[in-house]
């Protein structure tokens, strides 16, 4: 059997201890109440995946107009600071560390999931070609409106106050969603970004969306605890840039410069094994704490991690099947069978009925 012991050493990332590398990255899987509450299932579906190095969660939207998913959970209520509270208190029992992905989708939307039918905002009034999940099934994105300053300062706002909010629920940290064609990918990238104000433009102009998050963000938890993900590929919600390795290597240098918690970086989106000359030749440009995500398995996360291309690697469609993942890669274990159909929205079944490797057979 290889020897995989690497992956099971303690490491520190910002201000945090993670006790293995074996991290569970956000998942969405649309089993929120409507008013984006979390319910209390999940409660056991984040405690049962505690001895994951670390818990990234679902993408949590930071208010009613960033929604893009039907029962995607919230971060911005008083409600929906208490549901994770819940959470948070049952993963910290279970020995957990647990992160809150903040979420805003920007046209990635539909009218329906928004206030009053209104339209969804970006960086771009046109509409992407894409799908997404609601009480119809999956439909076409709606046509959104261009951000303008005012709204670009209030998104800015919603940002602090979900930080507060996630501060205030008992989480250990935050992450920025800044991937997978959503708002802040919309800004940064020039396939959809065609503003000529101070947020568009230039690599510069660009980035400035999410810079200034970054800044109400850090003020709540500090650069220590606060994470940002990014997806330099584009394989994702129609999103793409003329010269991806041109942005996304000023992009690592800002972050890099900041001093974060980490930087969690989609290399690849789901099965597509893709030509990763790219992700490489970013990598240099960021010299902390690096969280890599894309089809790894305990084979390749070890080799990521022996190389000094990544410190942790992020799972996700396994820690769905497989509460117990960092157990089952430790031993060399078999992993579950996933059920797809269950991934999205639904009950208990498929989310937390997998079995445990010392579950007795029913």
């Amino acid at each position: 059997m290889s020897d995989h012991s690497i992956l099971f050493n303690p490491v520190d990332m910002g201000d945090t201890t993670l006790p293995n590398r074996v991290l569970m990255a956000p998942l969405t899987r649309n089993r929120a109440n409507a008013d984006g509450t979390p319910k209390d299932m999940a409660q056991t579906y984040y405690a049962q995946r505690a001895s994951a190095g670390l818990i990234l969660t679902e993408a949590s939207q930071i208010s009613a107009t960033a929604k893009g998913y039907l029962d995607a959970p919230g971060i911005y209520t008083d409600a929906q600071i208490a549901a994770w509270k819940k959470i948070t208190d049952t993963v910290h029992a279970a020995g957990g560390r647990i992160f809150c992905q903040l979420w805003h989708v920007g046209r990635i939307s539909h009218s329906s999931l928004l206030p009053d039918g209104r339209a969804p905002v970006s960086s771009t009034d046109r509409a992407a070609k894409a799908k997404t999940f609601t009480a119809n099934g999956f439909e076409h994105t709606s046509k959104p409106q261009a951000l303008d300053q005012k709204g670009i300062r209030q998104t800015i706002a919603d940002y602090g106050t979900a930080a507060k909010a996630a501060k205030a629920a008992g989480f250990d940290g935050i992450e920025i969603h800044a991937a997978n064609g959503y708002l802040i990918d919309q800004f940064l990238q020039d396939g959809v970004n065609d503003r000529t104000d101070t947020y568009g433009g230039s690599i510069q102009n660009r980035m400035r969306l999410l810079k200034e998050v970054l800044d109400v963000v850090t003020e709540v938890f500090g650069a220590g605890r606060t994470g940002v993900r990014l997806a330099p590929r584009g394989e994702a919600n129609d999103v793409s840039d003329s010269d991806p390795e041109a942005l996304f290597s000023a992009v690592y240098k800002m972050l890099d410069a900041r001093k974060l918690a980490y930087l969690h970086v989609v290399e690849r989106f789901r099965s597509d094994d893709g030509e990763k000359s790219l992700i490489h030749a970013l990598r240099p440009h960021y010299t902390g704490f690096y969280m890599a995500n894309g089809g790894y398995d305990a084979q390749t996360a070890t080799k990521a991690i022996e190389s000094g291309h990544a410190h942790a690697v992020a799972f996700g469609r396994p820690f769905i099947a497989n509460p117990d993942l960092p157990e089952r890669l430790r031993r060399g274990a078999d992993l579950n069978e996933q059920h797809q159909d269950t991934f999205y929205g639904g009950g208990r079944a498929g989310y937390t009925d997998y079995p445990f490797l010392d579950t007795p057979p029913a």
